[in-house]
């Protein structure tokens, strides 16, 4: 008798390479890793709850810090004063013992694409001296010198801002980040509804996570793509109705146990010396970096 493990290898696959029957791969192992991410951002905070520099600051500081360096990224006119800004946040994150290749993979894996998706355009429209002229019989493959400077500084400003975002992210756990923005007299409504939502990404890819499970568990034969593009689609809709039952369910029980419209948070923020001096550093270098590139030689 002919043994028919011989035919599908430990690895899951058959010899001749193809996966098998059923099974949704990518789908399966894109919301596994995008959900064990979240799960570890919102439930173990390990490097905001870690001794550093920022994560000795009073979040009221650290937030009004980031905005005056993302408004001063955001006005920067020059590549020198975004990597002045750039440089000043990769020593805050060094002394916030923030890992080197964390930091900088989670930032600038996207930004190139999706920053350049919006920037290509202009490299190639903005009049001005080319930087050469390639002609394909009846185009013309003409970048400007004028646009790809500004398609680099408009990338640098993405970059550094996203990175000032993730910095203050990272390094502060998410509670006190919503405290910190009520402080600043941000919208209750507006507050609440990032929360809520921050805390219940991670339950829904959960859920669809073992929806995907018990699919791969109950499927033994060959389905059509026809077939499998209705399961995803019912999926969905599944997902979106659980959504709003949760939503009703988590409200009463909400009002049930006297919600008011308020978050409260029994942290108490206390600013320093050495907190006023952090921000007025970032004031400083924000300032030196919108200047930088506007003062004549």
């Amino acid at each position: 008798m002919t043994s028919t493990s011989a035919a599908v290898p430990a690895s899951g696959r058959p010899r001749d390479g193809r996966p098998r029957d059923g099974r949704i791969g990518w789908l399966e192992n894109t919301l596994g890793g995008i959900t064990e991410n979240i799960e570890r951002a919102i439930f173990t905070e390990h490097h905001a709850r870690s001794r550093g520099w920022l994560q000795a600051r009073d979040p009221r500081a650290k937030m009004i810090g980031s905005l005056v360096a993302i408004v001063a990224a955001s006005l920067a006119g020059s590549v020198a004063g975004l990597a002045l800004l750039y440089a000043a946040t990769l020593a805050a994150a060094h002394a916030s013992r923030v890992p080197f290749g964390f930091f900088v993979k989670r930032v600038w894996l996207g930004i190139p694409f999706f920053a350049g998706i919006v920037v290509v355009p202009a490299i190639f429209f903005v009049p001005g001296p080319r930087l050469f002229d390639l002609p394909l019989g009846p185009l013309h493959i003409a970048p400007s010198i004028n646009g790809l400077e500004g398609a680099a500084i408009f990338v640098s400003r993405v970059g550094v801002s996203v990175s000032l975002a993730v910095l203050l992210v990272v390094t502060t756990p998410w509670a006190d980040v919503l405290k910190s923005l009520r402080s600043l007299k941000v919208p209750q409504v507006f507050v609440l509804v990032l929360s809520m939502t921050y805390r219940y990404i991670f339950l829904f890819l959960h859920t669809a996570n073992g929806i995907l499970l018990a699919r791969k568990s109950r499927v033994v034969g060959k389905t059509s793509g026809g077939e499998q593009r209705r399961w995803i689609t019912g999926t969905m809709g599944n997902l979106m109705s659980r959504a709003f039952k949760m939503s009703n369910d988590v409200y009463a029980a909400m009002l049930a146990r006297g919600f008011s419209g308020e978050v409260r948070s029994f942290a108490t923020y206390r600013l320093r010396a050495s907190d006023w001096v952090a921000l007025a550093g970032v004031c400083t270098v924000s300032v030196a970096a919108v200047l930088a590139g506007r003062l004549p030689p």
